[in-house]
């Protein structure tokens, strides 16, 4: 933040005096913004202000009773807040007390304090594509030691969501007299503006209306489960399915190329190395790899919360297309945070807290790279991300890339990094609405031929915004950042300020001997001349972004607009900013121009742990094998009992097919209009499981059980049960069960309704 000093002349007073320090850039406050001719910009509460008065340049202000005077104007606007509508909770005595809840991007989340008598919490979902209350899956409903919090994901935007948290007692009952539920809960979208959505719907596992794809399935991921979550992939020509344990494991069965059911990976808290079952990368980590390039995979990483962190390796994707990965930290990565290698495409990275990686000797003092992109990798965004003091931020493009390959870089926070925001070879790189706060050597480069498009970003205090190799301000002196040929860049509507020392920027009107960094445009639609060519290596611009046929539509945020968006509550990096808090000290130590290591982040990311503790209902370190448990597009289902007093265990299912027993694991979709079936004290069910393909139902018994399968009225039963084929004459089918692991698989097409599993007596 620019730390200056206005006189202003308190009414009443005649000549007397005082100072005061501008307000601080705040996201969270409706702000005044001026902006000078020399670039400082400084910023004022828009409450505090009663009238401006603006003649010629200048801008005087009353504030509450006295007046300020701003010289040499450029610009006035102002800057509306971002933060979140509050949600309505009322606490009374007797219920469980909200203590915070709120809407964030395709998500809503509520803290909850503990309740003496409950052991457990289910949480329900209201709003928006939810006509009635809905279950949460019981792994959204977390137990953080001194509180309790549930996440909603896959959210459409829209304003009106209820979330209600139900006490369960040790019985297994809902205290419902004891819930409470946050109403009024605002979501808003994802922005699918850049390349990795250019001609393809739905990047990952989720639709472009923030819903997950019908379906997929979603993996569970804590570090008690890493090693033990299982998934049914398809692995064969002929459909032939295998269970795949562990989650590198269950990612590289996609690898076969067999199989492109979409994939929601949710990691809940820290997920250590240690944790991990496998890598297939050495040199990353975690590797998607398709099975030739752009292979269809449909995968989601993404955190759950505002704590969901990577600690100790990163991500590499080969061969792959429609990859997303959202709201994650990222700490001491072997080598790259993400690395995109090798024929990728359609990759969306975005709401990413990329921290230190392994430290290293010389300029790997902070790790490696953060994000990058190569090796013809194309159609990518990164966008929302931040980058907390990384050393060698973003690299796209190596030596052999022919070009071009489409990739955006929006609304980033360059948090007091160093270097390559990005670094650009070859490709065709857009790179707007980013803030460049304190970057301490250099903010976009261009080199090899590269055409990057460098529009309506704010650089603070970065001395060296734009560089294209070997010409202007790279080419003063030694050179500052590569000795390759020259890259093209076009610029159009950036913010300077060129406060900070040595600041350099040369545009083609007032060239310097050594040629200018950027061509500076007057409009955003204006191509650059074919005669204007690199210094080195004449190479001209392409024009990507003036070509209807190339570029997708997007609505940029004025320059002076920057700060605000990408620091306030729906800006960069992860829900709520993430659970690490860690201010930069600027203008101390001339911050801005220092890019050695951090020692008080250094120490948090070195020291970090997630305060999760576990599910409710289960102890730590007893969390089990987490299977992929829900498919299709929405969450949860009522629970209808579970296991009654006598043993009895029975399921329903909505019409997601969702089970209302978490004792069965089920992968499949559901349906409300296949009939009705009829249980024997005549109540009618109206929703069921239809047994497809690749439908399963899989369950444990633990003494002999008789288990009834009710199927819809009109048909009779036909089902797999442990790969025997079994049939009724009617529609409720009933077979005796061993103690074992056992798995119903589809026969014939059938449409299940209900399940009982009944305690078989002892014979005497």
């Amino acid at each position: 933040m620019i730390a200056t000093t206005v006189m202003f002349a308190l009414t009443g007073m005649g000549a007397t005096a005082q100072t005061a320090a501008q307000t601080e850039r705040d996201a969270t406050h409706n702000q005044l913004v001026l902006t000078q001719h020399d670039g400082i910009t400084t910023y004022y509460d828009a409450d505090e202000l009663t009238a401006i008065d603006i003649s010629s340049d200048k801008a005087t202000l009353t504030v509450g009773s006295g007046t300020l005077t701003v010289d040499r104007l450029q610009n006035l606007h102002f800057v509306k807040a971002t933060k979140p509508l509050p949600a309505t909770v009322v606490n009374t005595s007797g219920r469980v007390v909200i203590s915070e809840a709120s809407g964030w991007c395709e998500s809503a989340y509520a803290k909850f304090e503990l309740m003496d008598g409950a052991k457990a919490y289910n949480a329900y979902i209201a709003g928006g594509q939810y006509a009635d209350f809905t279950r949460v899956d019981r792994q959204l409903v977390r137990n953080y030691g001194t509180y309790g919090r549930v996440d909603v994901v896959g959210l459409p935007a829209a304003y009106g969501y209820s979330l209600r948290i139900v006490p369960v007692d040790a019985d297994g009952n809902e205290m419902t007299e004891a819930a409470n539920t946050a109403t009024g809960i605002n979501v808003n979208s994802y922005s699918r503006e850049g390349f990795a959505h250019k001609n393809w719907s739905g990047v990952g596992a989720y639709n472009d209306n923030g819903t997950l794809k019908d379906g997929a399935r979603v993996l569970y991921v804590t570090k008690h489960t890493a090693k033990t979550v299982t998934c049914q992939v398809t692995t064969s020509s002929k459909g032939g399915t295998t269970e795949c344990t562990g989650l590198q494991t269950i990612i590289d069965a996609y690898q076969k190329g067999y199989d492109t059911t979409p994939l929601d990976v949710r990691i809940i808290g820290c997920l250590t190395a240690a944790d991990m079952d496998a890598f297939s990368s050495s040199a990353e980590g975690i590797q998607i790899k398709g099975k030739k390039a752009d292979s269809e995979l449909n995968i989601t990483v993404e955190g759950i919360g505002d704590d969901a962190t990577i600690h100790g390796f990163g991500f590499l994707c080969r061969n792959a297309k429609s990859v997303e990965f959202r709201n994650l930290g990222i700490m001491r990565c072997m080598d790259d945070g993400i690395s995109l290698d090798t024929d990728n495409s359609n990759i969306w990275i975005h709401n990413i807290d990329v921290f230190y990686g392994k430290a290293g000797s010389g300029d790997h003092a902070k790790g490696d790279g953060a994000v990058d992109v190569k090796a013809d990798s194309k159609y990518v965004s990164v966008d929302h991300c931040r980058f907390w003091d990384t050393g060698k931020s973003n690299m796209f493009g190596m030596k052999s890339e022919s070009g071009p390959n489409y990739i955006s870089y929006h609304h980033n926070w360059f948090d007091h990094s160093d270097s390559r925001h990005p670094r650009v070879r070859t490709m065709s790189v857009h790179v707007w609405n980013n803030f460049f706060d304190n970057c301490a050597k250099y903010g976009v480069g261009a080199t090899s031929g590269a055409s990057v498009f460098v529009e309506n970003n704010y650089f603070l205090k970065t001395k060296k915004p734009i560089l294209s190799s070997q010409q202007g301000t790279d080419a003063l002196g030694s050179g500052t950042f590569s000795g390759e040929s020259g890259g093209m860049i076009k610029a159009y509507g950036n913010h300077f300020d060129r406060t900070v020392a040595n600041f350099r920027y040369y545009t083609q009107d007032a060239p310097a001997s050594t040629g200018y960094d950027a061509y500076e445009t007057a409009t955003r639609s204006e191509a650059l001349p074919a005669t204007e060519l690199t210094r080195v290596g004449a190479t001209a611009y392409n024009n990507f972004d003036t070509d209807t046929a190339l570029m997708y539509d997007y609505q940029p945020d004025m320059a002076a607009d920057v700060p605000e968006q990408v620091t306030g509550y729906y800006g960069a990096g992860r829900m709520n900013h993430g659970d690490l808090s860690h201010s930069f000290k600027d203008n101390v130590g001339n911050d801005d121009a220092d890019s050695t290591v951090d020692s008080q982040l250094a120490a948090l990311i070195d020291g970090y742990s997630s305060a999760f503790v576990g599910f409710f209902g289960e102890q730590e370190g007893e969390q089990g094998d987490e299977q992929g448990g829900e498919q299709g597009g929405e969450q949860g289902g009522q629970d209808d009992g579970n296991v009654n007093p006598d043993g009895t265990i029975t399921c329903s299912f909505d019409k997601q097919g969702t089970p209302s027993n978490a004792f069965f694991t089920v992968s499949g979709n559901g349906s409300n209009s296949k009939g009705s079936c009829t249980l024997e004290d005549g109540t009618v069910l109206t929703t069921c499981l239809k047994m497809e393909k690749d439908t399963y139902i899989r369950f444990t018994t633990t003494t002999p059980m008789t288990m009834s399968l009710y199927f819809a009225d009109t048909e009779t039963g036909s089902i797999m049960i442990d790969a025997t084929m079994a049939t009724s004459d009617s529609h409720i089918l009933t077979q005796q069960l061993e103690a074992k692991e056992h798995e119903l698989t589809k026969a014939e097409i059938r449409n299940l309704f209900y399940i009982k599993l009944v305690p078989t007596e002892a014979d005497e």
